[in-house]
Order: C-alpha cells, then sequence, then structure tokens
C-alpha cells in the first residue's frame, strides 16, 4: 500500500470518532450555549435567541449575560453546584474504596477466572438502570428488606429512616457507578509486573509497603480515570436523587428539570448546564495534562 493511501486511511479512522463528538457532543454543547445567552419569552420554544434575523432591522445580535449573573448571584444555584459536588465526591471515593480491592482481587486471580468475575461486575448493565434504582427503594423502605431483617434479628426495635435521606442517594451512585470504577482499576492492575512485588519483598519491604510503594503509585492512572468516569456523571444526576433522595437532598440534576419543565425557563437553564461544563472541563483537562507528564 502506498503511503497516500496509509495516510488516507489513517484520516478515515481518526475522522469517524471525531466526526462523531463534533455531532453528538461539539454541535449541542454549541446549543446550549446559544440559548444560554438568550433571553426567556413566551413562545415555543420559551425564549429569543440572541442572534435572530428580524425584517426592520436585519441581523441581530443581542446577548444576554443576566442568566449567568442570576446563577452567580443565587443562593439556590450555588447551594445546588456545591451539593452536588459534595455528594459526587463522596460517592467517588465511596466507589474507590470499594472498588479497589475487588479490581486487585480479579486482577491477582487466575487467569481462567478473570473473565467470569468481569462479567459479575458488568452483569448489572443487563438489566434497566431504572428498575435497579426501583428495587433500592423496596430495600430501603420502613417495610422493606433491610428493616425487616435488622427488626427480625432484634438489632433495632423500630425500623430506620433509609429511604429519602442522603445516605440513600449515596447508597444509589456507589451501587450504579461501581463498574465504571472497577474497570480501569482493573486495567492498571492487570498490566503490573508480579516481578516487581518479589523485588520488593527480596529488598525487605513488608507487604503492606510494597503495596503502598510499588503497587499503588503504578495504578494512580486506574485511579484517576475511575474517578473521573464517577465523579463527572454523579455530578448531574437526577434520577437517583429524585427517587432515594429527600426534599432536604438538593442536585443540579433537579434544578435544571424544575427551570427546563416546571419554570420553562431554558436560558437559565442552559446557562445552569454550561457553567457546570466548564466547571467540570478545566480541572479535568489540567489533570490529562499532569497525568500525560508524569506518564
Amino acid at each position: 500500500m502506498s503511503r497516500i493511501g496509509v495516510r488516507l486511511g489513517r484520516r478515515l479512522v481518526m475522522g469517524a470518532p471525531l466526526l462523531w463528538l463534533c455531532l453528538f457532543f461539539l454541535l449541542p454543547t454549541l446549543f446550549v450555549a446559544a440559548i444560554a445567552f438568550s433571553t426567556s419569552a413566551p413562545g415555543v420554544p420559551p425564549y429569543q435567541a440572541a442572534l435572530r434575523w428580524s425584517a426592520e432591522t436585519g441581523l441581530v445580535f443581542q446577548p444576554n449575560f443576566e442568566n449567568l449573573a442570576l446563577i452567580l448571584g443565587d443562593d439556590l444555584y450555588i447551594a445546588a453546584y456545591l451539593n452536588s459536588l459534595l455528594i459526587a465526591a463522596i460517592a467517588t471515593l465511596g466507589c474507590l474504596v470499594l472498588g479497589y480491592p475487588i479490581a486487585y482481587g480479579i486482577a491477582t486471580a487466575p487467569p481462567g477466572r478473570r473473565g467470569a468475575l468481569l462479567m459479575l461486575v458488568i452483569l448489572p448493565f443487563w438489566t434497566s438502570f431504572l428498575i435497579r434504582v426501583y428495587a433500592w427503594i423496596g430495600l430501603l423502605q420502613n417495610n422493606g428488606l433491610i428493616n425487616s431483617a435488622l427488626l427480625w434479628s432484634g438489632v433495632i426495635d423500630e425500623p430506620l429512616t433509609l429511604i429519602a435521606t442522603p445516605f440513600a442517594v449515596q447508597i444509589g451512585l456507589i451501587y450504579t457507578y461501581l463498574p465504571f470504577m472497577i474497570l480501569p482499576l482493573y486495567a492498571s492492575l492487570e498490566k503490573l509486573d508480579p516481578a516487581l512485588l518479589e523485588a520488593a519483598a527480596d529488598l525487605g519491604c513488608r507487604p503492606w509497603r510494597a503495596f503502598l510503594g510499588v503497587t499503588l503509585p503504578l495504578s494512580l492512572p486506574g485511579i484517576v480515570a475511575g474517578s473521573v468516569l464517577v465523579f463527572i456523571p454523579a455530578v448531574g444526576e437526577f434520577v437517583i436523587p429524585e427517587l432515594l433522595g429527600g426534599t432536604d437532598t438538593l442536585m443540579l440534576g433537579s434544578v435544571l428539570w424544575a427551570e427546563f419543565f416546571s419554570n420553562r425557563d431554558w436560558p437559565v437553564a442552559s446557562s445552569l448546564a454550561l457553567a457546570l461544563l466548564l466547571l467540570l472541563v478545566g480541572p479535568v483537562l489540567i489533570l490529562q495534562r499532569s497525568m500525560a507528564r508524569r506518564s
């Protein structure tokens, strides 16, 4: 094959995912940004575009910056952002604490068993996400399985309030996003050379010291990848807080839903989504660059 054919093949291979990202990520983001700088108005759709054509004056460009000023100055929106970041951070930490031993166990298992163990991790994805969340409602209710078991065993005298609490939201988030932490961790741990641990043991390192000095640093790329895969969707989660959380659980997904469908204020809702995107993209890019330099 000629060099021109090789170059053309490379461009086609690279062009397909780039086209996909442009159509289904960049273009929708540009639409959201355009709506964020528009003005709320009655009609369908319920806003007046910043860039529009007028029969009297021709092309008109009137961006509205009041939406961004509103979300930066309103205590409700600030509380929603901070609470979403806190809940997502706790869920990410919980997934890491639970997922690391599972991924390590799979990576160190005999090769013949790893496929079956990975299948058990992926198996929940074969069931509807909504059904799995509803299952947790049945488990956490006052007359649910958990309270019934605790009452039967005599651990408690009256049912615990588990549903409609921040605890229930954390349970739902950790359960849902745990596989997204396990799989990147397994990919990093599976590549580790066992000879490194043997060399550390020969030099007198205890197992925990070898883990902290060898295994943990080498698995850092998996930790970062898993944390990003869990944290970003958890920040904007709507279904889990809506079904498992109570009125005190304020997250950005619920606020976006209320602005879009209850208040029909699309410009403010788009500003919230755009601000969240800018809030997350910056740290992720910095983290990726630092990881690339570390590699």
